[in-house]
């Protein structure tokens, strides 16, 4: 038996269907981030691994539905997957093969319910986003959609929220964490028509839309780079805390994400206005090396 089926075993998942279906759900997950895979693969406790999975692939669903396709198509999909979702929660069951194991995943983490629900309040912020005008903008957006998702994975490690400063330093995390993914995946978001700069800052560098849809190498273009993955660095380095806040169990993959994150933050940088044609990615092996030095956290006893 691998180390998935030890997993589902210690996670007490013995169905036959919902394994399947949480292998689904694992083989999603690693498809698409397949680096935040291998850290929880890798930094986890067993029995927390399944449960990770399941609410990463509900995140994941809730969000691709919001980002794809025309917005009526969206608000269609969206109201139908959010129904879905609330009937399970209700009736404590599913048809749904994506709504199974976050339904299990709920029963074992009851402190997760709330946070589901919170995440799909939220959907609407992302259904409606045009674009942040103002810094207050993309701050309301942080509280209204960003914090919501991330709580779906960092309510596993505390249930009920019981450090202090534990959802705040959650905050500052996702800010980082946010605010990286945007400059980032300039160019993937450009070409599906979305800029998730703020306007504001793209009056104060000079900066048009144009200047960047066209990866216009410019003085001006350099700067506002340069400032956006610096205020990314800025949060990141501040959310350190986090790792203190957490339960031992989940601080090995906390502060391998924050390493992780930092290390994209100084591949980004020096890619520049090449940003512009395709995201930065942090290297393999400056990458293993947070991941195994972690995994050896890991295994200490506490």
């Amino acid at each position: 038996m691998g180390l998935w089926g030890r997993a589902l075993d210690a996670a007490g998942i013995s169905d036959p269907g919902l394994r399947e279906d949480y292998t689904h759900q694992r083989k999603v997950v690693a498809g698409y981030r397949r680096s935040s895979y291998l850290a929880a693969r890798l930094l986890l406790p067993l029995p927390l691994l399944p449960h990770l999975i399941a609410a990463t692939a509900f995140m994941h669903r809730t969000d691709t539905l919001l980002d794809s396709g025309p917005v009526a198509e969206r608000a269609g999909a969206c109201a139908e997957w959010v129904k879905e979702v609330r009937d399970g929660l209700a009736s404590g069951g599913s048809d749904h093969a994506a709504v199974r194991p976050l339904l299990h995943t709920v029963s074992a983490h009851p402190g997760l319910r709330d946070r589901v629900e919170d995440f799909l309040d939220a959907a609407a912020t992302e259904l409606e986003f045009t674009g942040f005008a103002t810094e207050a903008d993309y701050q309301h957006y942080v509280d209204a959609y960003a914090l919501p998702a991330f709580m779906l994975i960092a309510s596993l490690f505390t249930g009920e929220d019981p450090e202090a400063g534990y959802r705040e330093a959650c905050r500052t995390y996702i800010d980082g964490s946010q605010r990286l993914d945007f400059v980032n995946d300039l160019s993937e978001d450009l070409a599906d028509g979305r800029l998730n700069v703020v306007r504001e800052t793209l009056d104060a560098y000079g900066v048009t839309r144009a200047d960047l849809e066209n990866a216009r190498d410019t003085p001006e273009t350099r700067s506002l780079l340069a400032h956006l993955i610096g205020q990314a660095r800025e949060c990141l380095s501040a959310s350190r805390h986090l790792v203190g806040l957490a339960p031992p169990e989940g601080r090995p993959l906390f502060r391998a994400m924050i390493e992780i994150e930092q290390l994209t933050a100084t591949a980004a940088a020096a890619k520049g206005p090449g940003l512009l044609r395709a995201p930065a990615r942090p290297p393999v092996p400056a990458t293993a090396r947070v991941l195994l030095r972690e995994r050896r956290h890991a295994r200490q006893p506490r």
